[in-house]
């Protein structure tokens, strides 16, 4: 028997909820996240699902599996780092403009590659970002090869640094992760949504259908550099600096990719289980492991993508989808025994 339709966007809804009241308490309770090394965990895997799942908007939803998110990620890093050295001022002006930045870059270079499909696609994008971080490498106005660094400033909302504890950049990821994850979830049921889906099934039978799939692919990609930007704007404010490999590599572009290749990609929660499982084993790995070289975590990393790939290409999601369905079937058959009997 087939679930309703809106039975199972009811169960859905409630479990967002329960996920995002469980998440706040964390920063309200007093002591929740005393620890800085588990409140840094805590910190990365909301970032890093935030930043899964902006790229999750056009490599997901929508089937073009890009390589440069980190173009619009490292945009975002230096809209809010320019702010705070370059003119001494709060973060958020250089955030928006950071954002809103990225977005008509990534306009402006994606409508030539979205004339390219497939694998060209792709490496275009892996020349986009090869491009854009010589170009930060040698730009002095922003700092060149040695980047920005921050000044010492008081813990406040105001500046958006804290160093006495992470429960404020907690807070903080946890905005950024709602509002990504909310616009998401919303725009599922959006005509976008529906859209994006139909031209990464089938582009021509998009198009035959009258879908202009060169403007949804536009507005996929901008929405997506929009949020990558936000991201790079609050790995910008933790980490108190920004400079072109932290932010403009192909590192951190396979960053975004390889999180929701695991989760499961076009997938809502997907992103979220990917940095659930990844984060965690990265820095615990890089704690407890570090005696075995430098590495080990990206070694641990990669087999764990080459054994998903080779088991269930759609990611703990596919898991998830495989064992609902077995344990579906299971409960049929003994209820159609019972019935027989």
């Amino acid at each position: 028997m087939v679930e309703p339709a809106g039975k199972n966007r009811s169960v859905e809804g409630r479990v967002w909820i329960a996920l995002v009241a469980a998440l706040a308490l964390l920063a309200v309770i007093p002591g929740a996240i005393g620890n800085r090394f588990y409140a840094h965990v805590l910190v990365l895997i909301l970032l890093y699902a935030s930043m899964a799942q902006s790229w999750n908007i056009l490599g997901g939803y929508c089937g073009q599996v890009s390589f440069g998110h980190s173009v619009f990620f490292g945009i975002g890093a230096y809209g809010a780092g320019m702010a705070m050295v370059k003119y001494g001022t709060v973060p958020w002006p250089g955030v928006i403009i950071g954002a809103i930045l990225a977005a008509a870059v990534s306009a402006v270079i994606s409508w030539p590659c979205f004339k390219l499909r497939g694998h060209y696609f792709a490496i275009a994008t892996f020349a986009i970002v090869e491009i854009f971080g010589r170009l930060f490498l040698v730009w002095d106005w922003i700092g060149g090869a040695l980047g920005l660094d921050y000044p010492i400033m008081d813990d406040s909302w105001k500046y958006f640094l804290w160093s006495s504890d992470k429960t404020g950049y907690y807070a903080g990821a946890l905005v950024l992760f709602v509002l990504v994850f909310g616009v998401v979830r919303r725009m599922e049921r959006t005509r976008l949504g529906y859209y994006m889906r139909a031209v990464r099934e089938g582009q021509e039978t998009a198009e035959s259908l009258g879908v202009n799939s060169s403007l949804v692919k536009l507005m996929a990609m901008a929405l997506s550099a929009f949020f990558a930007a936000l991201c790079g704007a609050f790995f910008a404010q933790y980490n108190y600096r920004v400079d072109p490999p932290m932010v403009v590599s192909l590192d951190m572009s396979m960053k975004f990719v390889l999180i929701t290749i695991l989760g499961g990609m076009g997938t809502f929660w997907g992103p979220l289980l990917g940095a659930a499982v990844l984060i965690p084993l990265q820095e615990y790995t890089r704690t407890y492991l570090a005696s075995l070289g430098p590495g080990v975590d990206q070694m641990i990393y990669g087999l764990l993508i080459i054994f998903m790939m080779m088991r269930q290409p759609r990611g703990i999601m596919g898991f998830i989808g495989e064992f609902s369905g077995k344990a579906g079937k299971t409960a049929k058959k003994g209820g159609d025994d019972n019935a027989a009997s």
